[in-house]
């Protein structure tokens, strides 16, 4: 590979890329060249006569940082349009058993701020019923801070997130298996089975296409925009909207940073336009003394 290639890779295949599918692609390929120049340099100019260099210079390393997507959520109005609609279509749906796991998935998402991977992961065995007041929810798989691993946390069952595993547990889950007990059973489990016939774990692409076809469906402004990502910005919004302050927001989502919470929540605060608001009532305080 020489510089003339990413070039090309850059400047053609990943031209209308996100810049952070372009800059994580670059420090891929510069660690992967680094890693070359300082293990096997000697090496590959023994068997090939060249020396190993990496393709990515000044002149084609993509500049800017991650693009920031605005991720406003909808409406609670328009979240319980959704569910109310998804609700009912269980009664009538021709797959009543993988209809309601997504139906499930996507409520605790909204409930509690689940990512998509996190609730593919999830064991019947991570639900601790004792802890807490509502229960809580062992997460083995949060995401980890600039790639540190995964990171485990404890999810309250609060905002309803309690009744909604209980439901699906009860009336859902044993259409799928029959064994509760099994260790490792899914809490999500998918109509595939392994090969002595327990369910195998759900996919990601299962939830996402259930939510997608729910939202068309019953919420057709956002059948286009209405991703496991933006429920959990729903989630962070009507959490603070309910008085849950930021560090338990942020202890429910997983965040590392409270600045990462922030953005979450940033289309419900309203410090501008309060300050600009009290700003206007010193100002004319002061007018009507100097009028007096």
């Amino acid at each position: 590979m020489e510089p003339t290639d990413a070039d090309g890779y850059f400047g053609k295949v990943l031209r209308g890329s996100p810049s952070g599918t372009r800059l994580a692609r670059a420090q891929a390929l510069t660690t992967y060249f680094l890693f070359l120049e300082l293990r096997h340099k000697v090496e590959i100019h023994r068997m090939t006569g060249r020396v190993v260099e990496c393709p990515i210079d000044e002149m084609n390393r993509p500049r800017g940082s991650k693009d920031a997507a605005l991720r406003i959520p909808p409406t609670e109005p328009e979240i319980k349009t959704l569910f109310t609609g998804w609700g009912g279509e269980l009664a009538i749906c021709r797959k009543f058993a993988p209809t309601a796991r997504n139906y499930t998935a996507s409520a605790l998402m909204s409930q509690v701020g689940l990512r998509v991977s996190e609730a593919c992961k999830l064991d019947l065995a991570d639900i601790k019923w004792e802890l807490g007041r509502f229960g809580k929810l062992h997460v083995r798989h949060g995401k980890g801070a600039r790639g540190s691993g995964p990171r485990e946390r404890m999810v309250p069952l609060i905002n309803g997130a309690d009744r909604t595993l209980r439901w699906f547990i009860e009336d859902v889950w044993g259409q799928f298996d029959d064994d509760h007990t099994r260790p490792g059973a899914p809490l999500f489990p998918s109509e595939r089975k392994n090969s002595d016939g327990s369910s195998r774990r759900v996919g990601d692409d299962a939830l996402r296409n259930g939510l997608a076809a729910a939202a068309k469906a019953h919420l057709p402004a956002w059948a286009d925009n209405l991703t496991p990502h933006v429920l959990r910005h729903f989630c962070a919004s009507e959490l603070y909207l309910g008085g849950l302050d930021l560090l338990g927001i942020q202890e429910v989502l997983g965040h590392s940073w409270i600045a990462t919470t922030m953005r979450y929540i940033h289309v419900r605060q309203t410090r501008v336009e309060d300050a600009w608001v009290s700003g206007q009532q010193r100002a004319a305080k002061r007018l009507e003394g100097l009028m007096g």
